[in-house]
């Protein structure tokens, strides 16, 4: 992993849909800014506004048309599928707004699913370490259950834990806890200041909840795909 406090750096990103057609569609236009390992960020603004298109370009799940984005100092939009995946599994832990657990294998398996994409059959620090995860997400008595035997706030959680799995250097997080009830919400975010502080993870968190923004150190406005702001909290700022 790079020493260098800089996670993730955008320069002059953008997006278009529909290249070369008469109902081409620019919805990115010319995005910099950059996450270092300390950031705790939100990334807000309306729908529509290009979060969703932004944060797949940020998770290497989707090509800008044009500009860079850099991961651990590397640049990324020369590398092949493999290379951009081989990355992307090594540096990023993904939380989506939809959990997308494997239904019929167990709550400790969906954790590893990500190691062991990578590793094979897990070894004992990776199992250990998913096992605290469950524990800290709430789910430490749930491990040998199917998913499909949990509720949807459950398989969230399950989810939050998969995303951590790896001690990634970048968390992004689709509205993580909204479907969480508000104690829960409030144990997870909780979570991923702990990750945030003591690994060296950066987060950065896609919510409309002004209440979960408010809380992060910083966070940048997105509206009609351009950054209209990115502001430090007073907190941070201390």
């Amino acid at each position: 992993m790079s020493s260098s406090p800089e996670v993730l750096r955008l320069e002059q990103l953008k997006k278009s849909y529909n290249i070369g057609q008469p109902n081409e569609i620019e919805v990115l236009h010319g995005i910099d800014f950059t996450i270092q390992r300390h950031d705790f960020a939100a990334l807000i603004g309306p729908s529509g506004s290009g979060k969703s298109t932004l944060l797949n370009i940020l998770g290497l799940l989707d090509q800008p048309t044009s500009g860079e984005i850099y991961l651990l100092g590397q640049p990324t939009s020369q590398m092949d599928d493999q290379e951009r995946t081989r990355l992307r599994g090594q540096s990023i832990g993904f939380v989506f707004q939809f959990h997308h657990l494997i239904q019929a294998f167990s709550v400790l398996e969906n954790v590893l699913m990500p190691l062991m994409l990578v590793h094979g059959r897990p070894n004992q620090q990776a199992i250990e370490r998913a096992h605290y995860l469950l524990e800290a997400v709430g789910l430490k008595d749930f491990a040998k259950r199917k998913a499909s035997q949990l509720s949807g706030g459950q398989q969230q959680r399950v989810a939050i834990a998969r995303g951590l799995i790896t001690q990634p250097a970048l968390l992004l997080a689709d509205e993580p806890t909204g479907n969480l009830d508000s104690q829960t919400a409030s144990e997870v975010f909780e979570l991923f200041r702990e990750v945030n502080a003591q690994h060296e993870c950066a987060v950065l968190l896609v919510t409309h909840d002004p209440r979960l923004s408010a809380t992060c150190d910083r966070t940048i406005n997105l509206v009609d795909g351009r950054i209209e702001s990115d502001t430090l909290t007073t907190k941070a700022l201390d």
